[in-house]
């Protein structure tokens, strides 16, 4: 029998809620497929700050980087937004994805026919959405040098390197070879000189995948694409910065970001996590969203651990869940046959997964 050790980082707010459904699943798809999975607990943002006085304590990394995936749950609060800034919470995930080595980011935005109504789109251009986002992580603006505040200016230089443009290329393009074979890459290049070297080594690479088509797109109209006509995209490929505010605007494309999973991977072991918050504001209530969490599982069990009929069976479980008419509260408006708690939906996904 194949055994996997995951280290598991339930965070703040409902981290820890998000994260026990998603282990209830896990469960449930692993006795199914007849492999092992081993949970080690770590502690990482404001819950490890006020036992360690650390966002991140060593034994979290060492544990981490002795694992075969990070499953994660979310962390930040305003109990510990006037910390320094490298006391938050925040800052624990940053060092943590710097230790791990991940630079891609990949965040699936899929529109189930169930919900098609959630979102403030109109239906008849959301229905069949079905588009891939791989942002570059560790690069670009957040972390170029050199970068100066002063009471009258400040600057941040953005820096891309041609390997870094290649190896998050790459991922796209394998990525599209596994979807559609579409790749559009979104970038400035009409103003911005680090965008032009990102044009040209995509284009270097994209000569190594004859079967996948490639175009590029200017930020500015990927963004109002993404609202115009979101089915035209299959892999979308773009930077950090870009990337960090195209799939957030993708995002809601779904209706709900309860719903949406991540994966950063490219390094020594991959962190998956939704994309949302702590949301502490409904922590302990059992009415958070677990599906986010238990479809990042889904991607660890496909992008990690390689179980892709395992990822299929928990994707497929929370398709049919949906298409059944059970809803969390977020989902509640939406053709629901029964409004379920966090531990619920957790459950019937666990047991819709145990009959595929």
């Amino acid at each position: 029998m194949k055994r996997y050790k995951i280290a598991v980082i339930r965070g703040d707010g409902i981290g820890p809620e998000i994260i026990d459904e998603a282990v209830k699943v896990l469960d449930a798809v692993s006795a199914k497929e007849e492999f092992e999975l081993s949970y080690d607990e770590y502690l990482m943002g404001g819950s490890a700050y006020d036992v360690k006085g650390t966002p991140l304590p060593d034994e979290t990394i060492e544990g981490c980087l002795n694992s075969d995936a990070v499953l994660f749950g979310a962390i930040g609060g305003e109990k510990w937004d006037k910390l320094p800034r490298e006391l938050r919470p925040e800052s624990g995930l940053l060092k943590l994805r710097k230790a791990l080595g991940v630079f891609a980011n990949l965040r699936p935005t899929q529109v189930f026919d169930e919900l098609v109504n959630a979102s403030t789109i109109k239906p008849e251009v959301l229905k069949g959405v079905d588009l891939f986002v791989v942002r570059e992580l560790t690069g670009g603006i957040y972390f170029g040098e050199p970068r100066e505040k002063t009471p009258d200016r400040a600057y941040n230089t953005m820096v891309y390197t041609k390997e870094e443009i290649r190896r998050i290329a790459v991922i796209a393009f394998d990525s599209a070879m596994k979807r559609r074979k579409n790749v559009c890459s979104v970038d400035k290049a009409n103003v911005l000189e680090v965008s032009q070297l990102w044009r040209e080594v995509v284009e270097e690479v994209a000569k190594d995948y004859p079967e996948v088509t490639l175009s590029h797109m200017y930020v500015d109209n990927a963004a109002m694409q993404l609202i115009r006509n979101p089915r035209q995209f299959d892999v979308i490929l773009t930077g950090n910065i870009f990337g960090d505010i195209l799939s957030d605007e993708a995002s809601m494309i779904s209706g709900s970001i309860g719903l949406l999973a991540s994966a950063s991977v490219g390094g020594k072991v991959g962190l998956f996590e939704p994309i949302h918050g702590s949301a502490p504001d409904i922590a302990g209530q059992g009415i958070s969203n677990p599906i986010a969490t238990i479809l990042s599982a889904a991607m660890m069990l496909r992008f990690a651990l390689g179980e892709t009929k395992a990822a299929d069976k928990i994707e497929q479980a929370v398709k049919n869940v949906l298409k059944d008419g059970y809803r969390t509260k977020d989902l509640s408006a939406l053709g629901a046959k029964e409004v379920c708690s966090t531990n619920e939906i957790g459950s019937i996904i666990a047991d819709y997964v145990a009959k595929i």
